[in-house]
């Protein structure tokens, strides 16, 4: 229960002995007690707030920087009118900063015995699961002097998934794997792809794509023409450890593999391969298997709504272990992880061979486009010593993708806003080249 600025007065004065009083008090307290006569009228008209009924309805999902609207609906079962304000409190990140009061904020107005709505608008800034706190109801008097406070817990949780921006890149992706399933260009050859037919051997072909047999009974040269072969295998497998939280721009490298891992699940799945998902770092954080080609996409991004960096250091030999039980046939892991030397060496490349000896190994690490800029720098020492720093790091980083290349992985080193495209681009180039 709150007190406006004159009932506190009032209540303050009427707490004083009369004795302790000057005379000229007695004819200002003559005054106020029709004051306070009305402010105790205003309160008992007031709308009690402990018998409000309050329910939710609305959004329970939207992707991050997109809008989610959740509508409260309060119930007044009491004899008076309700006329108060409210509160829907939601945590911070529900709200782009400087917009939470005026998106929380609601006045209304409820007869006895009816209903109204509020609609608060979230617009979160962080993944992950928003979580309703309570809501606060103020309700005024008549006269607006007196208010009865309370809260009551009305449970609502929106999810908020990852962005996918890179969607904008999946139509000409897709274009490009049209042209490797020779639907609008010839088809190419490679190991372990599918043969599909025979036709006429034009200079330039593979000589290798010769069928002689089929040479024998025609007249002209014939070569067999393969396509990508489909119901490969991929495993894309997130590293959420302590290198995955360091800032690139304004996220977390762990948004920008989620956003690259997206895009590839996507085209992979339009290609007729089958998706899963593992995230690890000490344990197994998000696990996605067996889904069919019009489910694994939805599953993917609300097995990555929660994820968040641990941390910890990465324990590499367990997250081999695990990618090797989870694919336990050829397949291509995707490994969205550090190009940092120490986590390398140390960590990966003495578990590698557990990976390559059966599977094709594609690696994406995400660059921070801040180091190349310092490296162009100059103009003054500063920018030189800048310069110089960046240049070491830059070098560490070729040093530590050519040793994974020697172990036979593909590395694709991007900043964020290009590792999703470059990652498309090398499936599609593994494809190309029969290596699925």
């Amino acid at each position: 229960m709150a007190l406006t600025g004159r009932a506190a007065l009032i209540a303050a004065l009427g707490s004083l002995p009369v004795g302790i009083l000057e005379p000229g008090w007695a004819g200002i307290l003559a005054v106020n007690g029709s004051v306070a006569l009305a402010c105790a009228c205003d309160f008992a008209l007031a709308a009690p707030v402990r018998h409000l009924v309050l329910n939710r309805s609305g959004d329970t999902s939207t992707r991050l920087d997109e809008t989610a609207d959740v509508t409260l609906t309060v119930a007044n079962p009491s004899r008076r009118p309700l006329k108060a304000q409210l509160r829907d409190a939601w945590p911070p990140s529900s709200w782009q900063p400087g917009t939470e009061i005026e998106a929380s904020r609601h006045r209304l107005t409820v007869p006895p015995g009816e209903r109204r709505r509020v609609t608060t608008r979230l617009r979160p800034t962080r993944r992950g699961d928003r979580v309703a706190d309570r809501v606060t109801i103020r309700s005024y008097g008549p006269l607006g002097l007196f208010s009865r406070q309370g809260t009551h817990r009305v449970p609502w949780t929106v999810r908020v998934l990852p962005p996918f921006t890179s969607r904008k890149h999946l139509p000409s992706k897709l274009a490009r794997l049209r042209e490797l399933d020779g639907r609008t260009s010839v088809l190419t050859r490679g190991e372990g792809t599918e043969f599909d037919s025979l036709r006429e051997y034009v200079p330039g072909d593979d000589t290798r794509s010769i069928d002689w047999r089929a040479t024998a009974r025609h007249s002209t040269v014939a070569v067999r023409t393969w396509r990508p072969e489909r119901d490969r295998h991929i495993l894309l497998v997130l590293d959420t450890g302590r290198t995955s939280a360091g800032r690139v721009g304004d996220v977390p490298r762990l948004d920008a593999s989620l956003d690259a891992a997206l895009l590839l699940a996507a085209l992979a799945s339009r290609a007729g391969d089958r998706v899963d998902l593992l995230a690890y770092d000490r344990r197994v954080r998000a696990l996605v298997q067996g889904r069919s080609a019009g489910d694994v996409l939805p599953s993917l991004v609300t097995a990555m709504a929660t994820l968040e960096p641990e941390l910890v250091e990465t324990d590499a030999r367990g997250l081999t272990a695990t990618a090797v039980r989870t694919a336990p046939r050829r397949s291509l892991i995707v490994l969205l992880t550090t190009l940092d030397a120490a986590p390398v060496e140390e960590g990966l490349l003495p578990v590698l061979p557990q990976l390559t000896q059966r599977h094709t190994v594609l690696l994406a690490a995400v660059a921070d486009p801040h180091v190349a800029r310092m490296a162009r720098a100059r103009g003054d020492a500063e920018a030189v010593y800048e310069a110089a720093a960046a240049a070491q790091a830059q070098e560490e980083r070729h040093r530590t993708a050519e040793q994974l290349r020697r172990h036979g992985v593909t590395v694709v080193d991007a900043t964020p806003a290009n590792l999703a495209p470059a990652l498309a681009d090398a499936y599609l180039a593994l494809k190309a080249a029969g290596r699925l």
